[in-house]
């Protein structure tokens, strides 16, 4: 199934599967050369915010995104308990 997502400039991943797309090396900048999708792998909880953890699957880089509020709770849910 596929969504389209509407992003803000620095939306950086899909609020249902939340996968997403290396396009930044500095948030919203869409410099990045790798364009490789990044997987998220773990879900972990700083200052009350839930933060997923990404792996970008080309270039083995990682990262970590802050959850929105639209996010598949869910599929979140489903990272806490991976």
């Amino acid at each position: 199934m596929r969504f389209f997502v509407i992003g803000s400039g620095y939306t950086n991943h899909c609020p249902q599967c939340l996968w997403s797309k290396h396009v930044d090396v500095n948030p919203g900048d869409r410099a990045a050369t790798c364009y490789g999708f990044m997987e998220p792998i773990a879900v972990e909880e700083q200052g009350g915010e839930n933060i997923i953890l990404h792996r970008y699957t080309l270039c083995g880089f990682g990262k970590r995104n802050k959850t929105l509020k639209d996010d598949n709770f869910d599929a979140i849910l489903q990272l806490v308990n991976h």
